[in-house]
């Protein structure tokens, strides 16, 4: 067994990439410390539950961010729809605290709830059709050939991830990286509960809101892509 931020127990399974980053700034620790134990997702625990209809009453839907980063478009999206609950999962410690600092500056305290680990102990645990959206934004892309098995958009994940989605629901997945597009389409091929929307793969959805990794990728010279894949 594994513990998190939270202090829940979690069942150990492989996990790649940075848990913890630079030391913390006061006011950091400060938002882990008194702000995070308000907005973290309860029953997050082997053989738990997690009921997002009782985290938020009255919500029209419930999204999904996958791996938030530092919370731009987290804080921005919660904060554009007050009707919606969201979940974010993000495992990395500095960027919970970096999101914490804009949920907070936006205003969008109330209907944010968040999980600091791996996105796929949340989803195990969230009843079949819970889901509208879910948002896949600049995940790691593991460039290395021997590595691509770690990328989240493989058929196992989405196949755990089209059972919480309702029928019409939107896996909406932005990405600088080619070979990740072409390894998201591949793997969606094979998971028939899933289909490519007709968005266009250039242009973004309406209401994006810009996040520090496209703002990198961009000044690198790496193209934006934007696809959806809609829940058949």
């Amino acid at each position: 067994m594994i513990e998190t931020l939270t202090g829940a127990a979690q069942p150990r399974r492989n996990f790649y990439g940075r848990r913890h980053g630079k030391a913390l700034r006061p006011t950091q620790r400060r938002h882990l410390e008194e702000l995070l134990p308000r907005l973290a997702v309860p029953g997050v625990t082997p053989g738990g539950a997690v009921d997002p209809a009782a985290l938020f009453p009255g919500a029209r839907e419930i999204w999904l961010e996958i791996g938030f980063g530092g919370g731009e478009h987290l804080a921005a999206t919660a904060a554009a729809h007050p009707d919606i609950g969201l979940l974010g999962c993000e495992p990395f410690v500095n960027g919970v605290a970096m999101a914490l600092r804009q949920i907070e500056l936006g205003g969008a305290v109330g209907n944010v709830r968040l999980h600091v680990g791996d996105a796929r102990d949340l989803v195990d645990l969230l009843p079949d059709g819970a889901l509208g959206r879910v948002y896949l934004l600049y995940p790691d892309p593991w460039p290395k050939a021997r590595h691509r098995d770690r990328r989240f958009t493989s058929p196992e994940n989405l196949t755990a991830l089209a059972r919480v989605m309702a029928p019409g629901a939107e896996l909406r997945l932005a990405t600088d990286i080619a070979d990740y597009v072409e390894h998201s389409l591949a793997s969606v091929a094979e998971v028939p509960a899933f289909e490519r929307g007709a968005a266009p793969i250039d242009a973004p959805w309406p209401g994006w809101h810009r996040t520090r990794y496209e703002a990198k990728a961009l000044t690198a010279g790496r193209r934006p892509n934007y696809l959806i894949f809609v829940r058949r």
